[in-house]
This record gives C-alpha cells, sequence and structure tokens, in this order.
C-alpha cells in the first residue's frame, strides 16, 4: 500500500483558547491531504463535480493521540483503501514532525454519488488510487 504524504504548518487561527489546534481543523487538514491526494493521482474532486459525481465522506473515525500548537510542522498521510463495491477508505495520520508523534489516527470512509442521488464509483477510480 503506498502513503501519500502532505506536510503542513499550523497556523494561529486554527488554535482554540487552550492554544492548541481546534479538534474540527483536523477534519480540515485531513481533507486538504485527500484532494491533493487524488490530484497526484490525476483525479480533479472539483472536475467530478463538474460532471456530476460527487464524492461524499459517509463516516468517519479520529482517534486523537496528541495535540498540535501554533507554529508546528506536520504531515498528513493518506493511504487508499477499498471498502466495498460502493464505498471506499482513506487511513489517515497527523504526525508532528519535531518529534514524530502520531497526534491523529482517522479512517474516513466514502462513496461516490451520481446525478440521480446513487452510488456510482468511477470505472477505473479504485485501480487509480491503488496504485494500480
Amino acid at each position: 500500500m503506498s502513503v501519500f504524504t502532505l506536510e503542513m504548518k499550523v497556523r494561529d487561527y486554527e488554535c482554540d483558547m487552550q492554544g492548541i489546534v481546534n479538534n474540527g481543523v483536523y477534519f480540515n487538514y485531513l481533507e486538504h491531504a485527500r484532494h491533493e491526494f487524488l490530484l497526484e493521482k490525476g483525479i480533479d474532486f472539483a472536475q467530478l463535480a463538474r460532471d456530476k459525481v460527487n464524492l461524499v465522506v459517509v463516516r468517519a473515525e479520529l482517534d486523537y493521540k496528541g495535540s498540535l500548537t501554533s507554529g508546528d510542522r506536520f504531515a498528513v498521510t493518506v493511504a487508499f483503501e477499498a471498502v466495498s463495491k460502493v464505498r471506499f477508505g482513506f487511513r489517515q495520520q497527523v504526525i508532528r514532525l519535531a518529534d514524530n508523534k502520531v497526534v491523529l489516527e482517522g479512517l474516513i470512509v466514502g462513496t461516490a454519488i451520481n446525478e440521480r442521488g446513487r452510488p456510482a464509483i468511477p470505472a477505473d477510480f479504485a485501480a487509480r488510487l491503488a496504485g494500480e
């Protein structure tokens, strides 16, 4: 299984009153990394939407294991995982680079919905994401 990695840096406004990244902000980090992963695989999320194929999250499991603070540099990893004929998953981690501590582990499960509102995974979608 190949793993995509995107490096980022915490911005001040992403932190809450405790001085740590707000738990909801991690969803943004994970989503941004997934979009970049798709682009690297030749899949344009925005173009799919224009083509009436919408990728949607149907489940998110996040395990918070630590905290990021303002200015921390971190990496978000993405690994594709086939779940079923109509669902796919992304195993993700957020890793603080200063000490390589995993601060979050997650599984995001999604599907693709066509213009009729039905699950419709594009023909070569899973193969492209799996690197086949």
